[in-house]
């Protein structure tokens, strides 16, 4: 199954907006299921992950009610505040959602560069191995030593890496980018996700052989079994269309074995979040059942004034 492992979902509002500037100003629309799914069957997509761009509960809830609407998306991840006190009823109340697989926060906009290493941050995340959620790392370059310090924390906790940690691909520079991937890179439990590229570098005049290297470090530092294809859609499309900016890691891909592409493509984010098998458990339950419940397609029209907006993405 070929899966698309990073995208966005929106209903656009100047006021929850502010970071859709006038040179993002074709973001500035919704973005909604019935839009992505005709972008995933012109390149042969299945399926895709829907992943968070506003920190609320709210969009949380929206997102799901989506994903059990649209049956080609797979999987959320979502958003829950790990610094709350009451963090586990926030979880309790998604956990019985076998299409939350994970969670994500905007740790690229925090001031603290070790923002993760909060008390408070840790003792959320400490949680999520009981309710077999996942978390991302949205981080830029200057947090990855602090991000190998945290991961280390929690040897069982799965985690992935958002655009690889978004290189300096505009300047050319690799290091000290290359440095701290490699770093995080030898800890096992950390997927990284081929996504988010063409807008790190010249939108306008990006070619593969400018991105090319950074995807090598990333070849070279996770392996073949850990990376994972995302589009950023609709993200991406400030630097390319969507066709584009998945021929641009598939062509990448081309050079290695038939069961390598496979698996970049699909394979590993199936295994990484258990897609189409999932019965999620609360705490306390002794095992997984494998299972996919059928859910029905609707229209996008029932959620348009919805507000499952985006924040600080990019």
């Amino acid at each position: 199954m070929r899966i698309d492992a990073h995208q966005h979902f929106w209903v656009y509002d100047q006021s929850e907006y502010a970071w859709i500037d006038d040179s993002m100003a074709l973001l500035r629309r919704d973005f909604l299921p019935n839009d992505l799914e005709i972008e995933l069957g012109r390149k042969g997509f299945q399926g895709s992950v829907a992943v968070q761009a506003r920190q609320t509960l709210e969009e949380t809830r929206w997102l799901l009610e989506l994903a059990t609407d649209a049956s080609f998306i797979l999987g959320v991840v979502g958003w829950v505040d790990l610094r709350s006190s009451n963090i586990r009823s926030q979880l309790e109340a998604f956990g019985g959602n076998p299409k939350l697989v994970g969670i994500r926060h905007i740790v690229q906009g925090e001031p603290n560069d070790r923002f993760l290493l909060q008390p408070e941050f840790l003792r959320g995340i400490s949680l999520l191995e009981e309710f077999d959620l996942a978390y991302d790392l949205l981080i830029y370059p200057k947090h990855l030593p602090v991000a190998a310090e945290f991961v280390r924390r929690f040897p069982r906790q799965p985690f992935v890496l958002d655009h690889l940690a978004k290189p300096p691909i505009k300047s050319g520079s690799l290091r000290p980018w290359e440095r701290g991937m490699r770093e995080l890179g030898t800890l096992p439990n950390v997927f990284c996700k081929l996504s988010g590229l063409v807008t790190e570098a010249d939108w306008q005049n990006w070619k593969p052989e400018h991105i090319a290297p950074y995807m090598d470090v990333a070849f070279e530092t996770f392996g073949p079994r850990r990376l994972m294809i995302g589009s950023d859609w609709p993200v991406c499309t400030l630097a390319a269309s969507y066709t584009r900016a998945i021929d641009l890691v598939e062509s990448y891909l081309s050079q290695h074995a038939t069961e390598v592409q496979e698996a970049a493509l699909g394979g590993n984010a199936q295994q990484f979040w258990k897609l189409g098998t999932r019965q999620k458990q609360l705490p306390g339950d002794s095992q997984h059942t494998v299972g996919n419940g059928k859910n029905k397609r609707e229209g996008d029209a029932a959620h348009a004034s919805r507000r499952g907006c985006a924040r600080n993405e990019k």
